[in-house]
């Protein structure tokens, strides 16, 4: 597998964004990057999922209360980034 390439855009003690290059990316492309965070659950409430989803390049996010409007916003934006590729 080639070799991620990170190269600052700015001085890094600036707060500068970091600079992927994504052709060297195959299998994990930046694109397809999510954070989910999941809720500590109430007693009683176990099986009920509460979180929020956030697509990392575009910064699109959601709160979901069950695991198929998360798997619905991540399918979403997907098709987005197929549809209009960066």
């Amino acid at each position: 597998m080639p070799a991620l390439r990170v190269t600052p855009s700015a001085s890094l003690s600036q707060g500068a964004v970091m600079k992927t290059d994504l052709s060297t990316q195959s299998r994990y492309p930046a694109q397809h990057a999510f954070v989910v965070q999941i809720a500590q659950s109430t007693p009683g409430d176990e099986n009920i999922p509460l979180g929020r989803a956030e697509h990392l390049v575009s910064g699109e996010s959601t709160h979901f209360t069950s695991w198929a409007e998360l798997e619905a916003f991540i399918t979403q934006v997907l098709i987005k980034i197929k549809e209009k590729p960066p």
